[in-house]
Protein backbone atom coordinates (compact mmCIF):
# COMPACT_ATOMS: atom_id res chain seq x y z
CA UNK A 1 0.00 0.00 0.00
CA UNK A 2 1.25 3.53 -0.69
CA UNK A 3 2.07 6.10 1.43
CA UNK A 4 -0.67 8.86 2.63
CA UNK A 5 1.78 11.40 0.97
CA UNK A 6 2.36 9.14 -2.22
CA UNK A 7 -1.46 9.01 -2.63
CA UNK A 8 -2.63 12.74 -1.92
CA UNK A 9 0.79 14.76 -3.42
CA UNK A 10 2.79 16.37 -1.26
CA UNK A 11 1.87 17.97 1.56
CA UNK A 12 3.34 21.67 1.16
CA UNK A 13 2.13 21.18 -2.55
CA UNK A 14 -1.59 20.34 -1.39
CA UNK A 15 -1.15 23.69 1.17
CA UNK A 16 -0.15 25.91 -1.33
CA UNK A 17 -2.98 24.38 -4.25
CA UNK A 18 -5.48 25.04 -0.76
CA UNK A 19 -4.29 29.08 -0.23
CA UNK A 20 -3.99 29.44 -3.44
CA UNK A 21 -7.37 28.23 -4.41
CA UNK A 22 -8.80 30.19 -1.57
CA UNK A 23 -7.02 33.76 -2.76
CA UNK A 24 -8.49 32.87 -6.21
CA UNK A 25 -11.97 32.51 -4.60
CA UNK A 26 -11.41 35.89 -2.23
CA UNK A 27 -10.39 37.58 -5.13
CA UNK A 28 -13.26 36.97 -6.81
CA UNK A 29 -15.80 37.26 -4.40
CA UNK A 30 -14.30 40.33 -3.66
CA UNK A 31 -14.10 41.92 -7.51
CA UNK A 32 -18.26 40.87 -7.33
CA UNK A 33 -18.97 42.41 -4.13
CA UNK A 34 -16.77 45.41 -4.60
CA UNK A 35 -18.12 46.37 -8.46
CA UNK A 36 -21.66 45.91 -9.38
CA UNK A 37 -22.70 43.68 -12.00
CA UNK A 38 -26.21 44.71 -11.94
CA UNK A 39 -24.53 47.99 -14.09
CA UNK A 40 -23.97 47.68 -17.14
CA UNK A 41 -20.50 47.71 -18.02
CA UNK A 42 -19.37 45.59 -15.08
CA UNK A 43 -16.83 43.44 -16.69
CA UNK A 44 -17.57 40.13 -17.75
CA UNK A 45 -18.94 39.37 -21.08
CA UNK A 46 -22.94 38.30 -21.28
CA UNK A 47 -24.53 34.92 -20.87
CA UNK A 48 -23.83 33.10 -24.27
CA UNK A 49 -26.69 31.00 -23.75
CA UNK A 50 -28.54 34.02 -23.25
CA UNK A 51 -27.28 35.58 -26.02
CA UNK A 52 -28.07 32.65 -28.70
CA UNK A 53 -31.87 31.94 -27.40
CA UNK A 54 -33.09 35.49 -25.45
CA UNK A 55 -33.55 32.84 -22.09
CA UNK A 56 -32.08 32.78 -19.13
CA UNK A 57 -30.32 30.42 -18.29
CA UNK A 58 -30.07 28.28 -14.76
CA UNK A 59 -27.06 30.80 -13.92
CA UNK A 60 -28.30 33.89 -15.21
CA UNK A 61 -28.45 36.28 -12.21
CA UNK A 62 -25.31 34.63 -10.48
CA UNK A 63 -23.11 36.88 -10.31
CA UNK A 64 -25.75 39.31 -9.22
CA UNK A 65 -27.25 37.31 -6.86
CA UNK A 66 -23.59 37.09 -5.27
CA UNK A 67 -23.22 40.46 -5.31
CA UNK A 68 -26.62 40.85 -3.54
CA UNK A 69 -25.48 38.39 -0.90
CA UNK A 70 -22.20 40.26 -0.02
CA UNK A 71 -23.93 43.62 0.65
CA UNK A 72 -27.01 41.93 3.17
CA UNK A 73 -30.14 42.06 0.30
CA UNK A 74 -31.52 38.97 0.38
CA UNK A 75 -34.55 39.79 -0.88
CA UNK A 76 -32.84 40.88 -4.21
CA UNK A 77 -30.54 37.58 -4.10
CA UNK A 78 -33.94 35.89 -4.23
CA UNK A 79 -35.44 37.71 -7.02
CA UNK A 80 -31.72 37.25 -9.28
CA UNK A 81 -31.43 33.25 -8.99
CA UNK A 82 -33.54 31.93 -6.29
CA UNK A 83 -32.36 28.39 -8.12
CA UNK A 84 -28.59 29.11 -7.31
CA UNK A 85 -29.49 30.66 -3.78
CA UNK A 86 -31.27 27.72 -2.34
CA UNK A 87 -29.34 24.96 -4.37
CA UNK A 88 -25.45 25.40 -4.70
CA UNK A 89 -26.05 25.40 -0.31
CA UNK A 90 -28.18 22.28 -0.94
CA UNK A 91 -25.38 20.23 -3.62
CA UNK A 92 -22.39 21.64 -1.12
CA UNK A 93 -23.92 19.69 1.99
CA UNK A 94 -24.75 16.71 -0.56
CA UNK A 95 -21.25 16.65 -1.43
CA UNK A 96 -20.03 16.68 2.00
CA UNK A 97 -22.09 13.83 3.08
CA UNK A 98 -21.15 12.07 0.58
CA UNK A 99 -17.34 12.16 1.08
CA UNK A 100 -17.43 11.80 4.64
CA UNK A 101 -19.23 8.40 4.12
CA UNK A 102 -16.85 7.50 1.29
CA UNK A 103 -19.82 7.03 -1.32
CA UNK A 104 -19.32 8.16 -4.87
CA UNK A 105 -19.83 12.04 -4.83
CA UNK A 106 -22.27 12.22 -7.83
CA UNK A 107 -24.05 8.94 -8.72
CA UNK A 108 -25.74 8.84 -12.31
CA UNK A 109 -29.15 9.08 -10.11
CA UNK A 110 -27.99 12.67 -8.56
CA UNK A 111 -27.00 13.86 -11.80
CA UNK A 112 -30.06 13.08 -13.66
CA UNK A 113 -31.57 14.85 -10.65
CA UNK A 114 -29.30 18.29 -10.71
CA UNK A 115 -30.41 18.36 -14.85
CA UNK A 116 -33.61 17.93 -14.83
CA UNK A 117 -34.49 20.65 -11.63
CA UNK A 118 -31.57 22.93 -14.06
CA UNK A 119 -33.84 22.43 -17.21
CA UNK A 120 -37.19 22.70 -15.26
CA UNK A 121 -36.17 25.96 -13.86
CA UNK A 122 -34.78 27.27 -16.90
CA UNK A 123 -38.24 26.78 -18.25
CA UNK A 124 -39.73 28.20 -15.21
CA UNK A 125 -38.16 31.33 -15.30
CA UNK A 126 -38.87 31.97 -18.71
CA UNK A 127 -42.67 31.56 -18.64
CA UNK A 128 -44.43 35.27 -19.69
CA UNK A 129 -44.82 37.05 -15.94
CA UNK A 130 -42.62 34.92 -14.38
CA UNK A 131 -41.28 37.27 -11.17
CA UNK A 132 -37.99 36.06 -10.27
CA UNK A 133 -36.14 37.48 -12.99
CA UNK A 134 -32.68 38.56 -12.43
CA UNK A 135 -32.23 42.39 -13.23
CA UNK A 136 -30.23 45.27 -14.85
CA UNK A 137 -29.95 48.85 -13.05
CA UNK A 138 -30.03 51.00 -15.92
CA UNK A 139 -30.73 49.10 -18.89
Amino acid sequence: MLDRTMQSGHPTTSRWATLGTAGVLGGALAYVGVRDPHAPGFGFPPCPFHLLTGWNCPGCGGLRMTHDLLHGDFAAAITDNVFLLVGLPLLAAWLVVRAGRRRPLMPRAAIVTVVLAAVAWTVVRNLPGFPLVPTLIGG
